[in-house]
């Protein structure tokens, strides 16, 4: 029982670790971006996505050189529609982010977890308690009353939103997938997509960038502090890659998105207090209490036996490399 007991608050440790570099390293690099962009006009979103998964695979070269990552094994068509995944996830979402107004694109992100949800359902056949479905909505509706204000729907910004949000759940759920079925680590994992993604959008980066801003990356004039910026950005985003596959590989996509939106409260009091507090009122501060309600409710609803469990079995490769998950059957309780 000693173990046991050892073992449970050891994983809680970790998985508190995990969640706190996440969030640490996904707010930094919105507050990095937002000075690389507002202030310093570098808005070309697509090829700084494509630069920062450049440096991440400088990280994975590092570490196998290194010894701290085994070799390991995705098979060609699983990493292809991986890429395919991501890169339409990093475009639609910045063309939704052009077409639709500031609400419908908040809405657009929050839909991300029901489609996830969905995903799960659907392809591991996972049940939700009705106290985790009722956390669930408690978030959305938190984040909602904090984050939209006006909503403006057209077709093209529609169906970019659509785009969007279908190939980030994809996209997130494929990580725990792909982790579990092939006994990958988040090292190993980011080894396999970081060289093919990075060489994807900068190919493309550009010409998307030219299409979304009317500007040419190859234009820019660099100033020093321009520079440092973008350097920042990208050295945080290997922390950003790294710790987003932590997290999905131990909890789920689901549990990623829903937890994940501690990072949107934390990015409007930041930004209150750094930016100014003229947007700083009532509502919002309403929004982020239910938000956070929310998650601590989903924490310990999803925790509970019952609250979400996943029925099927994936099964997975008997060797285990380094870091890999414990679980056999990839059933989360």
């Amino acid at each position: 029982m000693t173990s046991s007991m050892s073992k449970s608050d050891k994983k809680k440790v970790l998985d508190f670790a995990a969640w706190s570099f996440n969030i640490t390293t996904s707010v930094g690099i919105i507050m990095v971006n937002k000075a690389l962009m507002a202030t310093h006009g570098f808005s070309f979103a697509t090829t700084l996505t494509g630069l920062h998964f450049v440096t991440t695979t400088l990280m994975t070269i590092v570490f196998r050189w290194l010894g701290l990552s085994q070799p390991s094994h995705l098979p060609i068509p699983d990493l292809i529609k991986f890429v395919i995944f991501s890169n339409l996830s990093i475009v639609g979402m910045n063309v939704s982010l052009m077409w639709n107004s500031v609400g419908f694109y908040q809405i657009a992100k929050l839909c991300m977890i029901p489609a996830s949800c969905l995903l799960e359902v659907v392809f591991d056949h996972v049940h939700y308690s009705r106290d985790t479905k009722l956390s669930i909505m408690v978030v959305l509706i938190g984040v909602a009353v904090c984050t939209v204000t006006d909503v403006s729907v057209n077709a093209k910004g529609l169906a970019a939103a659509v785009i969007a949000v279908w190939s980030t759940a994809l996209q997130q759920y494929y990580v725990h997938f792909l982790q579990r079925k092939y006994s990958l680590n988040s090292f190993n994992l980011l080894g396999h997509t970081a060289p093919a993604q990075a060489g994807s959008l900068l190919l493309v980066g550009p010409f998307v960038d030219f299409l979304l801003t009317g500007k040419r990356v190859d234009h820019f004039g660099f100033t020093s502090i321009a520079l440092f910026f973008l350097t920042l950005s990208c050295v945080i985003a290997i922390g950003v890659n790294l710790s987003q596959f932590i997290c999905i590989g131990r909890f789920s996509a689901v549990s990623f998105q829903v937890l994940g939106h501690m990072k949107t409260v934390l990015v409007l009091s930041l930004g209150f207090l750094f930016f100014g507090k003229e947007g700083l009122n009532f509502q919002v501060v309403l929004g982020m209490i239910l938000a956070v309600v929310g998650m601590i409710w989903y924490g310990n609803a999803s925790a509970k036996p019952g609250g979400k469990e996943r029925r099927s079995v994936l099964p997975v490769r008997s060797e285990k490399p380094n870091g890999a998950l414990d679980e056999k059957d990839g059933s989360e309780k």
